[in-house]
């Protein structure tokens, strides 16, 4: 069987273009994350540790909620449901979330809930790249109740009956509670079969009905069992076992610097990593790669297709400090700076 050509980098610019205005429901768990910066002021005589001098600090969208920044930075209309508590991370999250122009209506508030908030502490010469110097993360769990499943259902029922019906949905799982199978199969009910989902999750992947699937290395190896590349028939045979497992259409394998891979029905595509092997910061990197995939189905993208943007725009983004995202000027250029990833993708058939 021939290999396919690699789509044109033209057709990958009118997907991008594509992209502005499509919606994305997004069931996800909503998360916080917080970088306080300060500069070293000296060793602290109670203990050998550094004390630094505070300077500023900053909230961002982070877990779930950093992939729905990411679909509304690439111009698209990210429609999340999930949950934050009545606290300050909550407000702020809320208030970030809508300032960038997100329909917030499908977010709940939960009395009595911390929003979970990974907080960074950063620290560095004043007018320096601040380094991580370590992280506390405040972490809360709940379960849906009757009331949210309802207000979800009604959200869902009223996008699946708009105009132009979503093409694609994502669902992020961070193990916070917001997303269980119960949810994810409404969500799939409701949207109906011309919507694809594509889900995230941590731990529990193998539980959530999805019709893609984007796991990172260590993900896909604890689901497997063992190194993906030592699996009987290597890294090819383990993708197309694990995607069968999952019962998904499509499975896309994040690998750092050895790029992506895409397993469909009966083939393997292995994506050279866009950039330089040398990251930045890899920290939200796997919500842009949902994102941008799902965001690219919506436009009208295939598998491969998407998987080449998304692996554009991931290898932009871990180039950023910080939780972070891109535009879809951003992914343009990448898109025509770069053939490699297009020119040196290998195929692999069963």
């Amino acid at each position: 069987m021939a290999a396919p050509p690699p789509p044109s980098r033209e057709r990958l610019l009118s997907l991008v273009r594509a992209m502005a205005g499509r919606p994305v429901p997004m069931l996800v768990d909503l998360v916080a994350d917080r970088f306080v910066t300060g500069t070293p002021k000296r060793i602290s005589r109670e203990a050998p540790v550094l004390i630094l001098e505070y300077q500023g600090e900053r909230l961002t969208p982070g877990g779930g909620a950093n992939a729905v920044a990411n679909v509304a930075a690439l111009g698209g209309r990210p429609l999340p449901l999930g949950l934050v508590g009545d606290d300050a991370s909550g407000r702020e999250l809320m208030a970030d979330l809508a300032g960038r122009g997100i329909d917030v209506g499908g977010v709940r508030v939960r009395p009595g809930y911390r929003t979970p908030t990974k907080v960074r502490i950063l620290g560095g010469g004043r007018h320096a790249i601040k380094q991580q110097i370590v992280r506390y993360d405040v972490e809360d769990r709940l379960e849906l109740t009757d009331d949210d499943r309802r207000a979800f259902a009604e959200r869902l029922a009223g996008w699946a009956g708009e105009a132009e019906p979503p093409r694609a949905a994502i669902v992020s799982d961070y193990g916070y509670g917001a997303v269980d199978r119960e949810m994810v199969v409404a969500l799939r009910e409701r949207l109906g079969a011309g919507t694809a989902v594509v889900a995230d999750s941590r731990h529990r992947l193998d539980r959530l009905p999805c019709d893609g699937a984007t796991p990172n290395e260590e993900e896909a190896e604890a689901l497997a069992g063992g190194p993906l590349e030592q699996a009987p028939g290597g890294l090819g045979g383990a993708g197309r076992a694990l995607r069968e497992r999952l019962g998904a259409r499509f499975l896309l394998i994040t690998r750092g610097s050895r790029g992506m891979s895409l397993f469909t029905d009966g083939a393997a595509a292995h994506l050279p990593v866009h950039g330089t092997d040398q990251v930045a910061d890899v920290t939200g990197a796997g919500d842009t790669v949902i994102g941008t995939f799902a965001l690219a189905l919506a436009a009208g993208a295939a598998p491969l297709e998407a998987a080449l943007l998304a692996n554009y725009a991931g290898g932009v983004v871990v180039m950023k400090t910080g939780t972070a995202t891109l535009g879809a000027e951003e992914l343009a250029h990448a898109v025509e700076s770069d053939p490699r990833p297009r020119e040196e993708l290998s195929w692999e058939t069963a």
